[in-house]
């Protein structure tokens, strides 16, 4: 896919013009100052259990074993040790907010029935490799996540009350883009198909809103063009520039419609957490601050697909591994051609921090 997703970049010429001048690029890096002041008198609460919904970067077991690499080993050695569905060597960004938050990461959907100790810190819906629309994998699309939300609450699991403490992070990491490429083959309507996103993913948050819940973190998309996935090309150097600019539309729409979100809601909040800034500040930190990673090359994944058709955790008939992986999974940022580290998500989180403070 790597390289017929380059070609297909290339031809964004057009659009990334467009885009320059209407001035989107850059915008995205900001967009938590805006809403700064809206958040901080708005509900100070303790919240005392997390909602996930979205896809791998926040799914810690959701999805099938018989589908995903994720369960594979490589995957989990560093946390818990063995392959246990996220698709990292360890924590990945729920497990993260949970901690802030103080509470334990949330039992993943799937296993509700074998740990009901664990409902009471709320309950992970994510999915990877699912968007806002039906994409490529088959397991369930952020509509139909929170159709499993709705009935929980149906059913008397959660009740109003624990919804008036509880927080929701909705992730969305790019998944109906890849899809679109795949099925279309063309460029054709790209900035259309962002727009149905964004529309498509507001219906959500609204909803998720509707259920009760009183916070709502919702990720904006990260830097798309610095995945190992397409710095692949120049050997990991650089990011792709184009790829990048579509990114920004998407977070230049998911902006407004926080801001328009937070004017029409009096005792609710959502928030974006930038993951465009937080990821770019990542790859040029120099390790200035205390407790601050420096990655060597952070766009270069830890675990890698001995050639571009394989990926990290893929055998072959024999059982011998078609991937390598690096010494040192804490010195690098990507754990393999899309997904941080766990030592990439805690820098992550780190430079989110300013942010959560306002959940």
């Amino acid at each position: 896919m790597g390289t017929h997703q380059r070609l297909l970049f290339s031809s964004f010429s057009f659009y990334l013009l467009l885009l320059l001048l209407t001035g989107v690029h850059g915008s995205s890096g900001d967009s938590h100052h805006h809403h700064h002041h809206t958040h901080r008198h708005l509900f100070n609460f303790k919240p005392s259990k997390l909602f996930v919904f979205g896809d791998s970067y926040a799914d810690t077991g959701n999805n099938r074993k018989s589908i995903a690499n994720s369960w594979k080993v490589p995957y989990g050695v560093t946390f818990p040790g063995k392959p246990a569905g996220r698709f990292s060597d360890g924590r990945v960004l729920t497990d993260y907010l949970a901690r802030f938050i103080g509470v334990k990461s949330p039992i993943p959907y799937r296993w509700r029935n074998f740990a009901v100790n664990r409902l009471k810190y709320g309950m992970n819906f994510a999915y990877g490799g699912t968007g806002v629309f039906d994409t490529l994998f088959p397991d369930p699309n952020m509509t139909i996540q929170i159709d499993f939300f709705q009935q929980l609450i149906k059913d008397k699991v959660y009740t109003p009350i624990d919804l008036q403490s509880s927080v929701a992070l909705v992730t969305l990491s790019g998944n109906d883009y890849s899809t679109y490429i795949a099925r279309n083959g063309s460029a054709q309507g790209w900035l259309d198909f962002i727009t149905q996103v964004v529309n498509q993913l507001t219906v959500n948050l609204k909803r998720i809103q509707g259920l009760g819940v009183k916070k709502i973190a919702v990720s904006a998309l990260q830097p798309l063009g610095c995945l190992p996935r397409s710095t692949f090309a120049s050997s990991f150097q650089q990011c792709n520039g184009t790829q990048n600019e579509l990114v920004s539309y998407h977070n230049l729409l998911l902006q407004q419609v926080v801001s328009k979100l937070n004017n029409e809601t009096k005792d609710s909040s959502f928030l974006i957490l930038d993951l465009y800034t937080a990821f770019m500040t990542v790859f040029k930190n120099k390790g200035e601050r205390p407790g601050d990673s420096k990655f060597e090359n952070p766009l270069k994944p830890c675990c890698i697909g001995i050639s571009t058709n394989f990926s990290c955790g893929s055998v072959d008939e024999n059982g011998a591994k078609k991937y390598t992986v690096c010494d040192d999974p804490e010195a690098t940022f990507f754990w393999d051609t899309v997904h941080p580290t766990q030592e990439g998500w805690r820098s992550v989180y780190l430079a989110l921090q300013a942010t959560l403070e306002q959940l």
